[in-house]
């Protein structure tokens, strides 16, 4: 019995291939590294400005 089809890929497959891909493109891997630092700092200022509110 086979569980699987073997056009399903698993998980070190996926990952294999995303990494060649992204070998590939080094500026698309750039592009990504610094959308997750902007988007990280975002969250933290977001944070920031959330915690301090000013009440009557």
């Amino acid at each position: 019995m086979q569980l699987a089809s073997t056009t399903d890929m698993d998980m070190s497959q996926t990952e294999s291939t995303t990494a060649a891909f992204l070998e590939s493109h080094p500026k698309l891997l750039g592009a990504l590294f610094m959308a997750l630092v902007l988007l990280t700092q975002a969250g933290a200022a977001a944070g920031a400005i959330a915690g301090t509110t000013a009440g009557p």
